[in-house]
């Protein structure tokens, strides 16, 4: 079939982008063959694949099928809503955009599509420091609150100036991303010979030193000998961003009730339960599983939101019933991005909201808080 390149970014499409959305796209889901039928084998492996074997991307989204609902009936619905407050803003309801790097290799507005989209539906997006678009202009366009998220870097000149150019955008959080010391090894992509074409660059890094992670010699620590490890993020480096920002530093990636403790303890003020989408480590737990005990051990006072394997509005409502704050979706909008760009980001988010509100109403609740563990069954 002909490829047409479409943009700089050189991400080539099988099929052209959307121009409005199809009546049989129902749910978020339907995306993902609009978006693996556009994007090229490179794209695809790339948005699509997890680590290794893809045993923790699958479980993530696997674990949701834990849970049955239990309904309450004959409740008052009267006056209903999905809003929470979370850092002194009050939001519609409790749906961000993940943190997703090289959004140009999905579409030629990359970031500045999703940006566009969730103004629109009045939800907060969290940057990627590996974002393909400029911060100061996707905060010029945003309408509504942005975050960002921070992979610790070695330089750490260049890291306090782009420290005060996102607090001088107007971004409202920090989060910091903990569960990538180095990236997973990811086959998918490995058989698709991954490579960032012309275009498609994190241009937010533009002028930071780079460490050397040269690989050793052929029969030594391939990893823990390359250098790859000496700019990863430890608790000193919590501790010097929550020092050095005035805006909330969430945490990204915890599993462990203690590594959230000790968070707060060094400053973060909020955590977010994640795997990095099932990316790193293919064995690892589902952020579901671990939910429960990291919102206990944290206390309610700490906002905790989850991140892995949100398909449905049923599933965002079991989140909320094991303690979450609130939950970030990354895929499911990625691939309506790749399909129709920022109309598709938006259906996305509509889709998830109707869902949830309609689960909420079929199980009694009216409000966020009437979500509780009584409305779980384990299956």
């Amino acid at each position: 079939m002909p490829r047409a390149i479409l943009s700089d970014a050189m991400t080539q499409y099988r099929q052209p982008l959307l121009t409005q959305i199809p009546a049989e796209i129902v749910a978020v889901r339907d995306y993902e063959r609009y978006a693996q039928a556009r994007l090229d084998d490179n794209a695809w492996a790339y948005f699509s694949g997890g680590a290794a074997d893809e045993r923790a991307l699958q479980r993530n989204i696997a674990a949701f099928q834990r849970y049955e609902l239990l309904p309450a009936v004959l409740n008052d619905l009267r006056g209903g809503n999905t809003s929470l407050n979370l850092f002194g803003r009050e939001r519609p309801y409790p749906i961000l955009l993940a943190p997703v790097a090289y959004q140009r290799l999905a579409h030629p507005d990359g970031e500045a599509a999703t940006v566009l989209a969730a103004s629109a539906m009045q939800a907060t997006a969290v940057v990627s420091m590996q974002s393909s678009c400029d911060v100061q202009m996707l905060a010029q366009q945003a309408h509504e609150p942005l975050w960002f998220q921070w992979y610790w870097q070695a330089d750490q000149a260049a890291s306090q100036d782009l420290l005060r150019r996102i607090e001088a955008a107007g971004f409202e959080a920090i989060v910091l991303t903990a569960d990538a010391p180095v990236n997973g090894i990811r086959n998918r992509e490995q058989r698709a010979g991954f490579f960032l074409p012309s275009g498609v660059e994190a241009v937010n890094l533009r002028g930071f030193v780079q460490p050397s992670v040269a690989p050793g010699e052929p029969g030594t620590s391939p990893v823990f000998g390359s250098g790859l490890l000496h700019s990863a993020a430890t608790w000193d480096a919590l501790a010097w961003l929550a020092s050095n920002t005035s805006l909330p530093v969430l945490v990204k990636g915890v599993l462990r009730p203690q590594d959230a403790v000790k968070a707060v303890s060094l400053g973060a003020q909020g955590i977010i339960v994640s795997n990095h989408g099932g990316r790193t480590l293919d064995a690892i737990t589902t952020p579901l599983r671990m939910l429960p005990e990291i919102t206990d051990a944290v206390g309610h006072n700490v906002p905790v939101l989850m991140d892995g394997g949100i398909r449905r509005g049923t599933d965002i409502l079991i989140a909320l019933a094991l303690g979450a704050t609130a939950v970030l979706v990354g895929r499911p909008y990625i691939f309506a991005l790749a399909a129709a760009g920022a109309a598709g980001v938006a259906h996305v988010l509509h889709i998830l909201r109707t869902e949830l509100e309609v689960a909420m109403a079929l199980c009694g609740c009216a409000t966020l808080a009437d979500i509780g563990p009584d409305l779980l069954l384990e299956a």
